[in-house]
């Protein structure tokens, strides 16, 4: 009797292994060595972030036909970043986006901290921590399920005029599906105001490939702050319905960019903060925007536990800066989206607070997800194979985690 043959069973593909590897990058200004971290999903996906300024320098990711590009704007050495740039792909505080003049009054005493930007001040003032070297080694969970880098910085009491020795951390993680996420730590000991974002440029067309008017971008928003012709807020926040700023639906960034209204001609585009919808019940991050360039296939969504998200289309962008490929970046050749507190918070009742206080801790997460790669896309894989934030809503989060070990302080 012949027995049936049978093929052989194809053996499963190993799983995709994350890594993370670091390289020198030079000398900083005051004599400290930076390194540039490279983060590797294993499937295609790859992060550079540099210890100066905590900076998301490069992000690879595969097309929609599987050709690599770098979709975020970074410069060539540590010089360019050393000299003046538009916070490319930087962590910005200790107040990311605007107090206007430089004031605040907390607990009944005024602080002034230093204007860099028409008479206000700009993402924690012209020495803010994107013009610190961090300190970086690999996070605790760093492994084969995700590449994860933790960096940590010390500013102390009155740094750029700011009350209170703040010690924060910042760790990017990778995992093999290709999201990346940030999350965001710090506490003080002394009542301060905190806001942190990173001020990453995406193109997902490639980095300087051009402008990005034709990419397509839906936010979770029906807000917005009006601002002043210097960018600061006027106040209440206005519905966006029917007006150039409303994106419940995608569509093209340039599609009303041009249009005559005062906040897009003073800016030169959109430079605004979006209020997103209410936040996740849980605290876990939930969509803030959809980011699309039908060219290439790319789509990126972001994630966050953040109350806003400032949107600026690379309007001062001039050509005068290129990448490490020598393309120039030109005006409107990528888009930030930067989730955060609202600007000028610390003067503005109304908006929701960043006050830190002691004995409590500034957390916050932000998620950057490719769908097109068959990354989840669904709130119920919000944390994507790792831990999500413990609270939403930043700096008034509640009492420390007695679990949690206290951060070292860094000498940055």
């Amino acid at each position: 009797m012949t027995m049936p043959s049978h093929s052989p069973v194809p053996a499963a593909a190993p799983a995709p292994t994350a890594s993370l590897r670091r390289s020198p990058f030079g000398t900083a200004p005051g004599g400290d060595a930076v390194g540039c971290w490279t983060l590797d999903s294993g499937a295609g996906v790859r992060a550079e972030v540099l210890d100066y300024g905590a900076t998301l320098r490069a992000l690879s990711v595969p097309d929609a036909a599987g050709r690599a590009g770098d979709v975020v704007l970074g410069l060539p050495s540590l010089a360019d970043y050393t000299a003046e740039h538009p916070y490319l792909g930087a962590v910005v505080g200790r107040y990311a986006n605007r107090i206007a003049h430089g004031r605040f009054t907390l607990d009944g005493r005024e602080h002034q901290v230093p204007v860099n930007d028409r008479g206000h001040a700009l993402h924690g003032g012209p020495d803010g921590f994107h013009r610190r070297v961090w300190r970086a080694a690999p996070a605790d969970d760093n492994g084969p399920a995700s590449a994860a880098l933790r960096l940590t910085l010390h500013s102390p009491d009155g740094d750029m005029g700011f009350p209170g020795a703040l010690d924060v951390e910042v760790v990017y993680r990778l995992t093999p599906a290709g999201t990346l996420s940030i999350d965001y730590r710090a506490r003080s000991d002394r009542a301060t105001h905190v806001n942190l974002t990173n001020h990453a440029y995406f193109n997902l067309a490639g980095a300087g490939s051009g402008d990005v008017l034709g990419h397509t971008l839906r936010l979770h928003a029906a807000g917005y702050l009006p601002v002043t012709a210097q960018a600061v807020p006027l106040g209440p926040v206005e519905p966006t319905a029917g007006t150039a700023f409303d994106f419940g639906r995608p569509r093209a960034i340039g599609e009303r960019i041009g249009e005559p209204d005062r906040q897009l001609t003073d800016a030169g585009g959109y430079d605004h903060c979006w209020v997103l919808d209410a936040a996740d019940p849980a605290g876990q991050p939930r969509p803030a925007a959809r980011l699309s360039d039908p060219g290439s296939g790319r789509c990126l969504e972001v994630w966050t536990t953040e109350p806003g998200i400032q949107v600026y289309t690379g309007n001062a962008l001039d050509g005068s800066l290129a990448g490490p490929a020598g393309r120039p970046y030109t005006r409107h050749g990528a888009v930030c989206l930067e989730t955060q507190h609202y600007p000028d918070a610390p003067n503005r009742p109304g908006y929701p607070a960043t006050v830190l206080r002691p004995g409590a801790f500034y957390r916050s997460r932000t998620e950057f997800r490719f769908p097109h790669l068959g990354a989840p896309s669904t709130a119920a894989a919000a944390a994507d194979g790792s831990s999500a934030a413990s609270r939403a809503g930043g700096p008034e989060a509640g009492p420390p985690d007695p679990s949690s070990p206290p951060e070292p302080r860094s000498l940055g």
